[in-house]
């Protein structure tokens, strides 16, 4: 922590203050791809490099933070920290560009939290990435955000340094961010232009005025350290949580959706704010099955997530009942799941999870695999489903039953094979401490997801998410 306060003393260095006009709320629509997307890899890589992803945040939410402390455990995503976020394994990735002339960046989509961040020239300590650090100083729409600034007030840990005049209000914002997998990034508070989709750079009025659907003035994080479990592909994180400093927060939107494509092929995935998708998903030529739709709860204790009330999971014929969290609040009893973008495998309570992985082995039939295997819930196929390759292996049908509605997993949603290693796994894992269900973006895969934030309403339905894309 002294670290991380001296760091925030060293960051805040004087810059030239530019006013920022508000936004009104409009329609924006963007392509995602995926983390590995345009690695030439095979099926069983790709789903490996996805599984060490999930297990490397899960050894870093149990693991001892110095040799004196007990083991870190925590009961909603390893917990939010001071003005932090949940846990991030950047499956995929949001490609907008920032700044006049306007440079690109990879953010990872993360409804788990709220921020808008991403690294920054000079670098004190940043992770490898790809695309060329975000140079402020090249960008003639770059403002950092003086400490009177609402934002900056807002945040749980900003501090002020030096500064051009007397008043606080004068000097610059320089924050600190936590994950719960003990990520954390560093840096300005500042607003820039930001360019959505394909719409032209150079034109469409000023920078925040509101003329262009698809060009706003935001205010984001300028990292300048920034560590954790972060891969070269990215930059940054987009915040799509409910609190102040995310995007639908700062777009002024009260609705946006997403459909992920298969990570498995190459085709982009789309995330639409504050258009109509809510009408689109009712009467799209790409939806694939029902519409089903259950409320979007609140926990005062984690104000920025969106909670789910999950009654039950069914494995085939056996129906699970899903507790409410031992630390709840009576308000709060009812929030038993959370979904979330930004994490890939569905998470379970520990008891819970024993009771899936109990009621599966029962009913595939199947021995367990060998050492090895990417994740816990596997089974060793024989030696006939490697060779001839018939028919896929049966496997129970995967529901998790909400509030109104049911959500029935498509057999690629929850099953991978590895014919070649005669491996099959169900692709749940157990959350170290956890007491709530986190629904990952890998059940979340060809599935349109609707959040309604003026009604507190989540849609979703099976869905062709490539013709959606193709569409627009």
């Amino acid at each position: 922590m002294k670290q991380l306060a001296a760091l925030l003393v060293l960051l805040a260095l004087p810059c030239p203050p530019r006013a920022a006009a508000a936004v009104p709320g409009a329609g924006v629509v963007a392509l995602l791809t995926h983390a590995d997307a345009g690695r030439g890899l095979a099926r069983p890589e790709l789903f490996r490099r996805m599984a060490h992803r999930a297990r490397a945040r899960r050894r870093l939410l149990s693991a001892p933070a110095n040799a004196q402390e007990r083991p870190v455990r925590a009961r909603v995503r390893a917990g939010l920290g001071g003005g932090g976020g949940g846990i991030v394994t950047n499956e995929y990735l949001l490609r907008v560009s920032v700044g006049t002339p306007p440079r690109p960046v990879a953010l990872t989509l993360d409804t788990g939290s709220d921020l808008v961040w991403t690294q920054c020239e000079p670098c004190r300590g940043c992770f490898d990435q790809r695309l060329p650090l975000l140079d402020p100083a090249a960008s003639s729409t770059y403002a950092a955000l003086p400490c009177g600034a609402p934002p900056c007030r807002a945040l749980p840990f900003a501090s002020c340094g030096g500064g051009g005049g007397r008043g606080r209000g004068n000097r610059t914002c320089a924050y600190a961010y936590h994950y719960g997998d003990k990520s954390v990034t560093v840096g300005h508070l500042a607003t820039d232009r930001f360019t959505f989709g394909d719409a032209d750079a150079g034109g469409g009025g000023n920078a925040g005025d509101g003329g262009s659907l698809a060009a706003r003035r935001l205010t984001f994080g300028c990292g300048h350290f920034n560590k954790g479990v972060f891969q070269s592909n990215e930059t940054g994180i987009a915040g799509f949580g409910r609190g102040p400093w995310s995007l639908p927060s700062q777009l002024n939107v009260t609705t946006f959706s997403y459909c992920f494509t298969s990570m498995f092929g190459s085709a982009s995935s789309v995330v639409t704010l504050g258009s109509a998708p809510a009408a689109a998903l009712r009467g799209g030529a790409h939806v694939a099955g029902e519409v089903r739709s259950t409320p979007l709860l609140r926990n005062p204790s984690q104000p920025s997530l969106y909670f789910l009330s999950l009654h039950a999971i069914s494995v085939g014929a056996t129906r699970i009942p899903v507790p409410p969290p031992a630390s709840a609040s009576r308000r709060a009893a009812s929030a038993t799941a959370i979904i979330d973008s930004g994490a890939s495998v569905t998470t379970l309570p520990e008891d819970l999870y024993e009771a899936v992985r109990a009621a599966f082995a029962a009913q595939v039939g199947l021995p367990p695999a060998g050492g090895g295997a990417a994740l816990d819930l596997c089974f060793a196929l024989p030696v006939a489903a490697a060779l001839w390759r018939r028919r896929p292996t049966a496997v129970p049908a995967l529901t998790l039953h909400l509030e109104g509605a049911d959500w029935e997993m498509p057999r690629g949603n929850y099953v991978f094979e590895d014919l070649a290693a005669r491996v099959m796994c169900v692709v749940l894992d157990a959350a170290p401490g956890g007491e709530q269900t986190v629904i990952g973006n890998f059940q979340q895969q060809d599935t349109h997801v609707v959040y309604d934030l003026e009604n507190d309403r989540l849609s979703f339905a099976p869905a062709r998410c490539d013709r959606l894309v193709a569409s627009l």
